[in-house]
């Protein structure tokens, strides 16, 4: 297991060449992290899979094009990690519509999910969703992730002023919709940022 930021640069720059074996480290040093953080976006674990599977993929194919953020690639794959969940959710609420369409005898419900937490859950999801994609993105790797603003702007391409006043409007979004006692509004903003 690496240990420094040094260690992630050098098997970054390798991979970056062309390394199978320093993009394999590279995937090792991270995949928790995103299945994690897929995990939290998407109605299943296998769903979470497949958008870890097709983030790291995007990681190989634009490696020349990665956004570092100190010395990691993780904030490009948390960015990336969301953007593909959000797809995945726009492509589950597809299927579901058309097989909802279908007449079937009766309902199936998760068994380990409270009904309170799939209502709370789904209307957090669509929340966010309905933010923008930078919004959305700010609002999950703050809040979700525990990056500092500045990072998380870093790993968008915003300056950290951008990323502070983004985050800012986009929590007020979620405040209107939600409501204030929201857990995910809760969360205080890294660096001292106004809320």
């Amino acid at each position: 297991m690496m240990t420094s930021i040094a260690d992630e640069t050098a098997l970054w720059s390798r991979a970056r060449s062309g390394d199978g074996r320093a993009f394999a480290s590279v995937f090792d040093l991270h995949r928790d992290r995103a299945f994690r953080h897929a995990l939290r976006l998407v109605a299943s674990a296998h769903d979470a899979e497949d958008v870890v599977a097709a983030a790291f993929f995007e990681l190989w194919r634009k490696r020349d094009r990665v956004s570092v953020v100190d010395g990691s690639v993780l904030p490009w794959l948390l960015v990336t990690t969301t953007n593909l969940a959000r797809n995945t959710g726009r492509g589950l609420r597809r299927h579901r519509a058309a097989i909802d369409r279908l007449p079937r005898s009766a309902d199936l419900v998760d068994p380990a999910e409270t009904a309170e937490e799939r209502i709370a859950r789904e209307h957090l999801l669509t929340a966010v969703r309905a933010l923008g994609e930078q919004d959305a993105a700010l609002v999950v790797l703050t809040a979700l992730e525990d990056l500092t603003v500045a990072d998380a702007g870093a790993a968008l391409g915003l300056s950290p002023g951008a990323a502070r006043v983004r985050l800012h409007r986009a929590r007020k979004k979620l405040r209107d919709r939600l409501g204030p006692a929201d857990p995910l509004l809760d969360t205080p903003l890294p660096e001292g940022a106004a809320r």
